[in-house]
């Protein structure tokens, strides 16, 4: 237990480091208090708005610190990633604005949309794999070989750090918040943003939040070590995937997360319809899954000041028309 404190009060130090770092360089995004979802839970329901971040997801602030802490060594001989869309996109237009150049791998089933995103920021994008976990090997594994820096979506303490700048914002936007959702994939966003909550208070309610499809840290943190399950297709592609043996996340994650909560493709499309319905804006699969997981545990949540963090926007039309949302 003391080392899990140590992690928690470690992450959140650096933090506050990374927010001072990437200031300027990514946007601080809005909090805002959904009426409709308000109503409907009969709480103080707040949307962080990551999906209103520069390349449409929260993960421009691990991939812009990651960068930004690289010597002058590591920058030179450039970075490979591995992402299913939003940590390429990221990476991509981080290593743009900083002059760095490099390499991004994705699974083949990659929509076309987020390829599309990689590319319009100059990325060089490579498909390799069919889960995420098996793209981000091959990633790595080139990177060795080719002496470049391997920049990970979330096995990496300076990424982790910057995805938890979303956290310092939302305490500073909502001091008093009692509880967030988090989707979780392989688990930096909730690590991060968790350690900075609960470094501010003990109190918050954290609840991590996966698709039925794919809830391998879930599973794992239930079995007590990282393991290796399949992976069904799902609505969250950003969700999607395998957990890196040994990948930091995982005592983060054991450290901050309160509750577990998994829902299905129905529930993460109906979610999203809710939000579009409501907030008339997209959104992509992962948000879905944070928010299907704040309307399942809307009986716990009465009376109180809750965040659900919308992680990201970017969802081609074929997905939209999957969940039932038409071209909105």
């Amino acid at each position: 237990m003391t080392r899990l404190v140590s992690i928690v009060s470690k992450t959140a130090d650096a933090a506050a480091s990374a927010a001072a770092r990437i200031a300027g360089h990514v946007e601080r995004t809005p909090l805002c208090r959904s009426a409709s979802f308000s109503d409907r839970l009969n709480a103080d329901v707040f949307l962080k708005l990551e999906n209103h971040q520069t390349t449409g997801s929260f993960k421009l602030r691990g991939a812009t610190n990651r960068i930004l802490t690289l010597s002058a060594e590591q920058r030179s001989k450039g970075c490979v990633a591995a992402s299913s869309g939003n940590h390429g996109a990221a990476v991509a237009y981080a290593m743009r604005t900083q002059g760095v150049a490099g390499i991004i791998f994705v699974p083949e089933q990659t929509s076309p949309a987020k390829i599309g995103k990689i590319r319009s920021y100059g990325g060089d994008v490579r498909l390799f794999g069919t889960d995420g976990l098996d793209t981000e090997e091959h990633a790595r594994q080139y990177a060795t070989e080719n002496g470049m820096f391997y920049l990970s979506p979330y096995n990496d303490e300076e990424v982790i750090a910057g995805q938890g700048t979303c956290g310092i914002e939302i305490v500073e936007d909502l001091a008093d918040v009692d509880a967030v959702f988090i989707a979780v994939g392989g688990g930096g966003l909730i690590g991060g943003s968790g350690a900075v909550l609960k470094t501010h208070s003990a109190g918050i309610h954290i609840y991590g939040c996966q698709p039925l499809a794919s809830p391998v840290m879930t599973r794992s943190i239930e079995a007590g070590e990282i393991i290796d399950m399949p992976s069904e297709p799902t609505l969250s592609d950003g969700t999607a995937g395998g957990i890196e043996q040994g990948a930091v996340t995982f005592a983060l994650n054991q450290a901050v997360v309160d509750d577990w909560v998994l829902v299905d493709e129905e529930q993460i499309a109906a979610a999203m319809r809710d939000y579009i319905g409501s907030e008339g804006e997209p959104v992509e699969g992962a948000a879905g899954v944070a928010l299907a997981g704040m309307l399942e545990k809307r009986d716990e949540l009465a009376g109180k000041k809750v965040v659900v963090i919308i992680c990201g926007g970017n969802i081609s039309d074929e997905t939209l028309k999957k969940c039932g949302c038409g071209n909105t």
